[in-house]
């Protein structure tokens, strides 16, 4: 999870968010030579005196920096379009999750192991444990298998939701009368935090995702139902 002071992203835990901070590195390093080159025009535009009469004469120049441009463009767009189209692949999930978003909290359907249902609150400051941390903590937990294809299916019964998890590199609309799918494989087990990310009422700040990923092996034994 995102600590005090942090500038990056957070550390990824499956395969989409790699792909994610790749790209945000490879489009950080075009940002900064474009803003490089731009300075040092201006640099040597307010200190260099302009004597050249047939400066507004340069053809190449303007062939340069129309072509140069649309380079910078394909080379931004190509790996943004691969990473689009792998979020969008479903490849033979082993879990399919149901998340219905209320005002306001977390309704979860393991559709796959008998219409298992829970509602998922924050956990109150009265109610907080040491560790536990405040407005992330919720009473029941997501338990997820990691190195499993998991299919989430998000929807709402109210308005309008997002469900996200930024580790993992998820953020799904969840809205009234249609049902959203993602997907995704964790590679680290361990408890990862998520919240509500689209303004929903009063309370749009009171809705956390909490989700415990274990190994498949642990996951198999039937620790969801101690839910």
């Amino acid at each position: 999870m995102a600590h005090a002071a942090q500038v990056g992203l957070q550390d990824a835990t499956s395969p989409i968010m790699e792909e994610l901070i790749t790209f945000h590195d490879h489009a950080l390093m075009i940002i900064f030579l474009i803003c490089f080159l731009v300075l040092y025009a201006l640099f040597l535009t307010l200190t260099t005196k302009l004597t050249n009469t047939n400066i507004s004469d340069a053809q190449e120049m303007e062939t340069v920096w129309t072509i140069l441009p649309a380079i910078i463009l394909v080379l931004i767009a190509l790996p943004s379009l691969r990473i689009l189209y792998m979020t969008d692949e479903v490849n033979d999930p082993s879990l399919t999750i149901k998340s219905i978003g209320h005002q306001w909290y977390w309704t979860y359907e393991y559709t796959d192991y008998g219409g298992l249902v829970f509602n998922s609150y924050m956990l109150p400051p009265l109610f907080l444990e040491p560790g536990d941390l405040r407005l992330l903590d919720v009473d029941n937990r997501v338990v997820l298998p990691i190195e499993a294809p998991i299919r989430m299916m998000i929807t709402s019964q109210d308005v309008l939701h997002s469900w996200a998890v930024p580790t993992l590199g998820l953020k799904t609309d969840a809205i009234p009368g249609r049902l959203n799918q993602t997907t995704f494989t964790a590679t680290r087990p361990g408890v990862y935090y998520g919240q509500c990310s689209e303004i929903c009422g009063a309370n749009h700040s009171f809705m956390p995702i909490v989700l415990e990923l274990i190994p498949l092996k642990i996951f198999e034994m039937g620790p969801v139902f101690t839910l």
